[in-house]
C-alpha cells in the first residue's frame, strides 16, 4: 500500500511541476496596446510640442488598430490626444477624446471634468476679443 501512495505522490508532483513549468513558459497577454503610444508622448515633449499634427495622425491610427485587433486602449492616450487637438484648435475632436478617458477610465472622471470646465484657448480669445474693442486697446 505505502509503494502505491509513494507512486502517486510522485506522479502528483511531477503533473504539478509540469504545469507551474508550462505556465510560466507562456507569455501572458499585455494589458493594454501601448504601441507607440509612449514613444509618441515621448517625442511631444522632447520637441517642446511642435508638430502635434503628426501625432494626431499616429495615435489615430493606433486606435484604429486597437480596435480592429480587439486591443484595449491605453490610460492616457485619449487624454493626450485631446491635448494635441485643443494645441491645432479642435475643440470638438480635444472634447470627444476627454470624454472617452472619462469613459475608459472612471479615476481620471474629476482631472477631465476640470479640463472640460475650463475655457479652451479659441473660447477665451474670442470672449477676449469684444471687450479689448470695448476698451480700446
Amino acid at each position: 500500500m505505502t509503494l502505491r501512495i509513494k507512486h502517486a505522490f510522485r506522479v502528483g508532483a511531477a503533473v504539478a511541476v509540469a504545469a507551474l513549468l508550462t505556465a510560466c513558459g507562456t507569455p501572458q497577454k499585455p494589458l493594454y496596446q501601448w504601441a507607440g503610444y509612449q514613444n509618441s508622448v515621448y517625442q511631444y515633449f522632447k520637441t517642446n510640442g511642435t508638430a502635434p499634427g503628426d501625432q494626431i495622425t499616429q495615435l489615430e491610427a493606433q486606435l484604429i488598430k486597437n480596435k480592429a485587433a480587439n486591443e484595449a486602449t491605453p490610460p492616457g492616450l485619449h487624454g493626450h490626444l485631446a491635448l494635441l487637438y485643443a494645441k491645432v484648435g479642435n475643440d470638438d475632436a480635444a472634447r470627444a477624446h476627454l470624454e472617452a478617458e472619462r469613459a475608459l477610465f472612471p479615476e481620471s472622471a474629476a482631472y477631465v471634468d476640470f479640463l472640460l470646465k475650463k475655457p479652451s484657448e479659441k473660447t477665451a480669445a474670442a470672449a477676449a476679443a469684444p471687450a479689448k474693442a470695448a476698451s480700446g486697446v
